[in-house]
């Protein structure tokens, strides 16, 4: 008997590890965007390298882990002249902090296709958990014979909590919350 409920139990667990499915993040298909108040109004941009690691049971969102990274100095407003201005060390400073990193520590599904993603979030050498609510827009086979699944995220940051002071005094031009927008395409690992 004891054989049996061995052989049962070993049957289940390589069933639900091979469920497992890991994608890689496509970094010419993955953004992160973002809008800040500046004055009276709002600008906005992206990184537009991000890099990383999903790993996912479809069937089973909870038992999801992610780990991506983002080049800094990917920063893309649309105007190079504000781009180096904002990689300075009063704003991003690109040249001591080149790197955004997220690790996930617990994922909670609302069904099949929403979660709350929880992680640990470091950017300018501070590092503080994070909820991101995340939608799966969906899986399906790409042009070039490999499989692919689309996520996208929203969340509000603080600049102060992570030790920028731009926004700190009586009108400072630029604002402390920044709203973000994750958009990641990931490729199926062969």
């Amino acid at each position: 008997m004891k054989k049996v409920f061995l052989a049962i139990s070993m049957l289940a667990a390589s069933q639900a590890w091979a469920a497992t499915e890991t994608y890689n993040i496509d970094a010419s298909h993955s953004f992160a965007n973002f809008s800040i108040r500046h004055v009276v109004a709002k600008t906005s941009g992206t990184f537009n390298d991000v890099t990383g690691v999903i790993t996912l049971d479809p069937a089973n969102l909870n038992s999801a882990t992610v780990k991506a990274t983002i080049n800094v100095a990917s920063v893309n407003t649309g105007f190079a002249k504000r781009d180096e201005h904002i990689k300075a060390d009063k704003y991003l400073d690109v040249a001591k902090y080149t790197q955004i990193q997220f690790e996930s520590t617990k994922i909670t599904a609302s069904n099949q296709n929403q979660a709350i993603l929880q992680g640990k979030l470091t950017i300018h050498g501070v590092t503080k958990l994070v909820d991101i609510p995340v939608r799966v827009l969906g899986y399906g086979a790409d042009p070039w014979g490999g499989q692919r699944a689309g996520f996208e995220g929203h969340v509000t940051l603080k600049a102060s909590d992570y030790g920028y002071g731009w926004a700190t005094g009586a009108n400072a031009p630029v604002g402390d919350e920044i709203e973000v927008t994750l958009l990641i395409e990931g490729v199926k690992a062969k």
